[in-house]
This record gives C-alpha cells, sequence and structure tokens, in this order.
C-alpha cells in the first residue's frame, strides 16, 4: 500500500485566483441565474411566496455553471472577471463533463468550497482536479 502522501493531491506550481474575485463572479452568475428565470417565469410569479420559480435560479446555476466550465473554461461570472478553471496539473485541456457537473453541485451545496487547503483550491476542485486561475495566469500556463 502507499503511503498517505502518495494519495495527496498535488498543489498547482501556479497561483490560483482570489476569494474576492471568485465570490465577485458567483455574485455575477447569481444575477444572470436569476433574471433568466424572471425571463421565463416572469416576475409576479418569482416573486409569490412558496413559488416553484424562485427555486429555480439554483438548478440554473448550476447547468449553467457547469455547461460553461466544460465548454469555455468557466461560467459567465468567471469569464467577465476575468477567471477561468483549469486542469490542477497546469496542463491546458478539456475538463470532463461529469466532473464539471460534479464540481458545480459541490459549489451549490456551499461547504465543499469553503473548506480548502492553502494553495486556494476547495472540495470542489479537489473533487474535480481542477485550479480557479486569473487570466494573467492562464497566459503564463499557454507558454
Amino acid at each position: 500500500m502507499p503511503p498517505s502522501s502518495a494519495r495527496q493531491p498535488v498543489a498547482p506550481s501556479f497561483e490560483t485566483a482570489s476569494w474576492g474575485r471568485r465570490i465577485l463572479a458567483l455574485l455575477v452568475d447569481w444575477l444572470i441565474c436569476t433574471l433568466a428565470v424572471i425571463a421565463v417565469f416572469g416576475v409576479d410569479e418569482y416573486t409569490t411566496t412558496g413559488s416553484a420559480a424562485s427555486f429555480m435560479v439554483l438548478p440554473v446555476y448550476v447547468v449553467e455553471s457547469a455547461l460553461l466550465t466544460w465548454l469555455a473554461g468557466g461560467s459567465i461570472g468567471k469569464l467577465l472577471t476575468g477567471l477561468c478553471v483549469v486542469p490542477a496539473d497546469g496542463r491546458l485541456r478539456k475538463l470532463n463533463p461529469l466532473k464539471a457537473l460534479g464540481r458545480q453541485v459541490l459549489v451549490a451545496l456551499v461547504i465543499p468550497p469553503l473548506v480548502f487547503r492553502a494553495d486556494g483550491r476547495g472540495l470542489h476542485d479537489l473533487f474535480a482536479g481542477t485550479s480557479t486561475v486569473t487570466f494573467a495566469t492562464l497566459r503564463t500556463l499557454l507558454k
């Protein structure tokens, strides 16, 4: 059996994004998803107490962020705030779509992103083998 350190995920060799920008990206995504739900259901339905429409924002967020993270490297909020999600090993390639979905489900559970390592990667990143980086860091990985 290998030593326990052999099973530990290796920290990325590059800087991860700040928590401030990540939170801003989440707020942008949440606003966009809320507006999308209002566009479909209407503001009256969205603001009605107990309406199913108000509960639709979370699944819309999970689908939007998972799909765009898989296809474009980040959700609308991440891309607008200059962030993207890359494989933690630094080798740029498209993410596994199921891992991208699982990553976003874990983000929606709130606790996994709040439990993080010194390198800034939360449980959701450890699950998916990803890191959130700025576009400046991405440019250094492209070289």
